[in-house]
């Protein structure tokens, strides 16, 4: 089975040193950067947003993965593509009409996103399936870095994989919330082709080891 890509999540960084970090994700095995969006409207917290991502795109050459947690994301697509987003994931539960926010990424040269919270079904998202490039299974309930994952998401990434061979999609299966050296295999072999990873590399002794072992560990 081909190795997982690899996607730290620089909510977990050291703000006061993101330069420094990003170089250290270009530098190392990574393949993405996840990057969260957060409004404190539809996830409690507020993270980085327009001003950080055009700071990042200078010096990140690897693909900027963005994760809008926020209500209303039609409203910032443009904005975050014109700030150097290579993906644009958005929530199932925040769009009232997915099928034309997900052809809207897709119009503005983007790979298109769709992530689902813990309580979501998987069939929900099977009328758009032709339109999603990557799937976001959140293996937490987002909002704040550092949760357990949530075991009954294996199960979930089971039906997902079912899901997408039955409709012949080659959408990528994202896991996105507590993804750590203990899980990160029962993950892949589930069925997921991309781990995020924040507090498991942030918070490690060395990071890019961490990256290389989730990667290879997988």
């Amino acid at each position: 089975m081909k190795q997982p890509l690899i996607a730290p999540s620089i909510l977990a960084s050291d703000f006061m040193n993101l330069e420094r970090e990003i170089k250290m994700i270009e530098e190392s095995q990574a393949d993405w950067i996840h990057v969260d969006v957060m409004d404190g409207v539809f996830v409690p917290n507020i993270s980085f947003g327009m001003p950080i991502i055009k700071q990042l795109k200078p010096i990140a050459q690897k693909p900027l993965d963005v994760h809008l947690m926020i209500v209303d994301p039609d409203r910032y697509l443009d904005t975050f593509a014109d700030l150097g987003a290579d993906h644009i994931t958005v929530h199932l539960e925040a769009c009232n009409h997915l099928h034309r926010t997900l052809n809207h990424i897709r119009q503005l040269g983007l790979k298109s996103g769709v992530a689902l919270n813990p309580h979501s079904r998987i069939d929900l998202i099977e009328d758009c399936i032709e339109d999603i490039d990557i799937i976001c299974l959140m293996g937490v309930n987002p909002g704040f870095g550092g949760q357990k994952f949530i075991p009954r998401t294996i199960d979930k990434i089971k039906q997902l994989r079912s899901l997408l061979d039955r409709n012949n999609s080659n959408a990528l299966i994202e896991i996105d919330g507590g993804v750590d050296l203990g899980n990160a295999h029962i993950i892949h072999q589930a069925g997921a082709n991309v781990l995020v990873a924040g507090s498991a590399v942030f918070k490690s002794a060395n990071p890019k080891q961490m990256i290389l072992d989730l990667k290879k560990g997988s």
